[in-house]
């Protein structure tokens, strides 16, 4: 029998599980560091683009041309190091920075301080270029563009679909709902107006009231039945970028670039993001006990939900998980807490979420609803008042946990167990999911 650590913010906890029981112990895998830079590996990309012709014959001289870029959120992307990096690729191609506009692509996120800018795109972009953010609210500055065969109306910012040419900058990572973060999501919700996300963001709920969350709208489905990624390719299709760069970070930054065709290069980059973070398994467990790796992936419960839905695929119905985030910054988002505290039952808070569409609020959601379907243990910092109305049963240490998931289990934790010591960045895929 085996010692196992799990981390809980800056400390480390640790567990025994019987040999006989471990089903598995699931580890991404490091992306290994480049004896480039970052901006080499950029720079490498744009010269060797994927699925189209180079920059150089996708503009051209007199353009007027919307670069997209991520806003401060994301500044784990590194986008100081690739913005620049594409304005100077743009400028080799003919287009001068007074015919290139930034447009960071907000979505529903608060415009950007002046330093925030400067954190986002260096310094020198800042002096240079003009930088817009994206304001969903602003209806004058929506466009539209058309509707998708699942009714959403299609408005984008003005400064995109009013440009001669679109190139998309983004980092791509697993997303609990698109499949993959970047590509088509610079457009929706990065540049949409607040009405084409609010319609698009209600397919992550099943058709018709009381029905819950869409199972198929998930991390790595990219398939059309993860109705939420297919809505928002059609939609990004209307406005499709001429050229796009994407990038995949690891602890030491960008470890690898891919440009090109909008959804041709973003799709070489989920493929290694599914070859570094997605690890198969043999069987669901009824037992899966899931730590978010520490500080600062357990900064609060907004970021938790990358545990969460990862754990989730690795948990037999109606099983048992225990997660480890301390959530020292408590809720992290004002409609995660809200969908949490502020309604007595899943229906009310449908109700409100159907009405009301937000990530966070999706997020609040996705926990309560969890806490119905499988025994839900949270190990945690946050007071177990915060979780009164759900049926989230929050501990302050693994060795409560244990004792909890050993008390609602007929006394014994002989059974078959899943470990995620990392689990916020590990996704767990059943063979036939491959």
């Amino acid at each position: 029998m085996a010692r196992h650590d799990m981390q809980f913010g800056d400390i480390s906890w640790s567990l025994e599980v019987a040999d006989e029981d471990l089903v598995a112990k699931l580890e991404s895998r490091a992306a290994q560091p480049s004896a480039l830079s970052a901006a080499e590996i950029v720079r490498q990309a744009l010269a060797a683009p994927v699925g189209c012709a180079p920059l150089r014959e996708q503009v051209s001289r007199g353009d007027k041309v919307c670069m997209l870029v991520p806003d401060v959120t994301r500044l784990w992307q590194s986008p100081a190091v690739y913005a620049p990096e594409m304005v100077r690729a743009l400028n080799e191609a003919g287009i001068p920075d007074e015919d290139i506009t930034i447009l960071s692509a907000t979505g529903t996120h608060r415009a950007q301080t002046p330093e925030e800018h400067v954190r986002l795109l260096g310094e020198d972009l800042v002096r240079r270029m003009r930088i817009v953010d994206h304001d969903c609210r602003d209806t004058a500055a929506m466009v539209r563009v058309g509707t998708t065969s699942r009714g959403t109306p299609v408005l984008f910012n003005r400064c995109a679909v009013e440009a001669d040419k679109i190139v998309s900058c983004c980092g791509v990572v697993h997303h609990f709902l698109a499949g993959f973060g970047g590509g088509g999501k610079m457009l929706l919700p990065g540049v949409a107006a607040y009405e084409t996300i609010q319609r698009h963001h209600n397919f992550a709920l099943n058709e018709g009231f009381g029905s819950g969350t869409n199972p198929n709208v998930r991390s790595a489905n990219f398939d059309d039945s993860n109705i939420f990624h297919a809505d928002i390719v059609e939609a990004a299709s209307m406005l499709a970028p001429c050229f796009s760069l994407n990038v995949v970070t690891g602890d030491h930054g960008i470890v690898a670039a891919f440009a090109g065709h909008w959804q041709k290069a973003h799709l070489e980059a989920c493929r290694m993001i599914d070859e570094l973070n997605a690890v198969d398994i043999p069987r669901r467990a009824p037992l899966v006990i899931a730590s978010a790796g520490g500080y600062p992936k357990d900064i609060n419960l907004y970021q938790t939900i990358k545990l969460l839905s990862n754990t989730l695929a690795a948990v037999e119905p109606g099983g048992t998980m225990i997660l480890l985030s301390r959530c020292g910054e408590g809720f992290g988002s004002e409609d995660v807490e809200r969908q949490l505290t502020a309604y007595a039952s899943m229906e009310e808070r449908e109700k409100a979420l159907r009405s009301t569409f937000s990530i966070g609020s999706y997020v609040g959601f996705l926990f309560a609803e969890a806490a119905e379907k499988q025994t839900f243990i949270l190990v945690t910092d946050m007071d177990a008042a915060c979780f009164a109305r759900t049926g989230i049963i929050a501990v302050r240490t693994l060795d409560e946990a244990l004792d909890e998931a050993r008390r609602r289990n007929g006394g014994s934790l002989s059974m078959k167990t899943i470990l995620m010591p990392h689990g916020a960045t590990t996704l767990p895929r059943l063979p036939r999911e491959g």
